[in-house]
């Protein structure tokens, strides 16, 4: 079920520092959460490393970027660090968050009971809305990163 125009479901998890991040502390921010399946994969390095070269013209939207994975934080750190991201990498350990924004992959490569999420982009409004969702028909796919751009522009 499409989130388009609905509030944003809230969120605490922990970036790659190992310190609570709430969803809520950024209202009146834009927000980009970008949701990937794992670390150290080869379209999810890509895709986030494209995150990282656009933070300047997303930050000056007043919008804050965020990666979210179900990595613990540790990996989430280190695949961090290797890529040089400047922006945090939240862990959703628990698989709350894929599943309130309805990206869980369950079965992910088809290992039984293993759960990633999908690759998928969310642009949050300043007023806490839903204003721009993007879900990948399979995991090689990558988000159109001058549409995410383009709703952040147009997000209020």
């Amino acid at each position: 079920m499409s989130k388009l125009g609905q509030p944003a479901p809230s969120f605490k998890l922990y970036n790659h520092k190992k310190e609570e991040v709430a969803l809520e502390t950024f209202r009146g921010k834009k927000v980009v959460l970008a949701f990937f399946p794992a670390s150290f994969t080869k379209v999810c390095e890509k895709e986030l490393c494209t995150f990282r070269d656009s933070l300047a013209s997303l930050n000056s939207l007043n919008a804050a970027v965020f990666g979210v994975s179900v990595d613990a934080p540790f990996s989430n750190a280190g695949f961090a660090e290797k890529n040089q991201l400047n922006f945090p990498i939240l862990s959703d350990y628990t698989r709350s968050t894929v599943r309130a924004y309805e990206v869980a992959h369950d079965d992910f490569a088809g290992m039984p009971g293993y759960t990633a999420a999908k690759r998928s982009v969310f642009v949050i409004d300043s007023q806490g809305n839903v204003a721009y969702e993007w879900i990948a028909p399979n995991p090689g796919v990558e988000p159109d990163y001058a549409a995410v751009q383009k709703a952040v522009e147009g997000a209020s």
